[in-house]
C-alpha cells in the first residue's frame, strides 16, 4: 500500500508518519511539505491512502484531494485538521474521514476502521440526489419510485443543469432524436404528481414551456463537491450518473 502523507509544518509532518507508520507499518510512505510536489509525486505513483492537512499555502488539502481523485478516483483520503470539534460542525466537517490535530495511533487506525463506512450525510432538505455512480433520488431514506423510468431521467438531466431554466425542446432533443414532445409532457406530469405525493411538489418547477430544480431543497453530492465540501469529495469515485450517456461531471 502507497501512502501520501502532506502538511506544510514538519513537526507536524514527522509526527504524522510516526503515526501511520505505527498502524501500518508495512506500507510505504510518501511524505511531503509542499502539497505541489505531493501532487507531482501522485502522478507517478499510484497512492492507495492520503492523510492531508486542510491548511495549506498555495494548493490546500481540499483542492489536493480533488486533484488526486482526477488521477485515481478510488484513492481513500484523511484530512488532518487544525479545528476543534466545535469549528468542524461550523465548517460542516463530519465525523468520518477527519482527524484532529495533534495526531496520533488511536486516531489513525479509528479513521482507518472506517474508511469503508462513509456516506453522504443527510440533512433536513426534503430531497436527497446522489449523481456519483448510478442516479438515484432519496426521500426520507428511500427511493423515489415514478410511474415511468424515462421520468428520472428527465429529474437527473435538471439536476445536471443544476436550476437553469430548461426548455422542453431541449429536454426532447436530449432524451430522443425524434419529436416526443407529447410524451415528455407525461412525464412532467409524472414527476409533478410523485413529488406532490411525497409533499415535495416546491423542488420541480414548471414556467410556460420549460422547467427547472430548486436546488435549494435538495441535497446533492455533486453540488457540495463543487462546494468544496470533504464528504462529497471522499464519496467520489469517478463516475457520475453512469446510466445516462449524456452525463460529463464538470468539476
Amino acid at each position: 500500500m502507497n501512502i501520501l502523507l502532506v502538511d506544510d509544518e514538519e513537526l507536524q509532518l514527522i509526527r504524522l508518519e510516526k503515526s501511520v507508520y505505527s498502524v501500518l507499518p508495512e506500507a510505504k510512505l510518501f511524505s511531503f511539505g509542499n502539497p505541489i510536489k505531493a501532487y507531482e509525486e501522485s502522478q507517478k505513483t499510484k497512492m492507495d491512502l492520503a492523510f492531508l492537512d486542510i491548511e495549506m499555502p498555495g494548493l490546500d488539502g481540499i483542492r489536493l484531494a480533488k486533484k488526486l481523485k482526477t488521477i485515481n478516483p478510488l484513492i481513500n483520503i484523511i484530512f488532518v485538521t487544525a479545528y476543534d470539534n466545535y469549528a468542524l460542525e461550523a465548517y460542516k466537517i463530519h465525523a468520518s474521514g477527519y482527524i484532529s490535530k495533534p495526531v496520533n495511533k488511536e486516531k489513525i487506525l479509528e479513521e482507518i476502521k472506517e474508511l469503508n463506512k462513509s456516506s453522504f450525510p443527510i440533512s433536513n432538505k426534503k430531497l436527497q440526489v446522489k449523481c456519483f455512480g448510478n442516479f438515484e433520488i432519496f426521500y426520507k431514506g428511500a427511493p423515489v419510485k415514478f410511474t415511468y423510468q424515462k421520468s428520472k431521467e428527465v429529474f437527473a438531466y435538471l439536476i445536471d443543469r443544476e436550476g437553469a431554466l430548461i426548455n422542453l425542446n431541449e429536454l426532447n432533443a436530449i432524451l430522443w432524436e425524434e419529436d416526443h414532445k407529447s410524451y415528455l409532457r407525461n412525464l412532467i406530469t409524472d414527476i409533478q404528481k410523485t413529488l406532490k405525493a411525497i409533499d415535495c411538489d416546491d423542488v420541480f418547477k414548471k414556467i410556460h414551456n420549460g422547467c427547472y430544480i430548486d436546488v435549494n431543497k435538495v441535497d446533492c453530492d455533486a453540488y457540495e463537491y463543487k462546494k468544496d465540501n470533504p464528504d462529497a469529495i471522499n464519496l467520489y469515485r469517478g463516475e457520475y450518473m453512469i446510466q445516462y450517456p449524456w452525463a460529463i461531471f464538470e468539476e
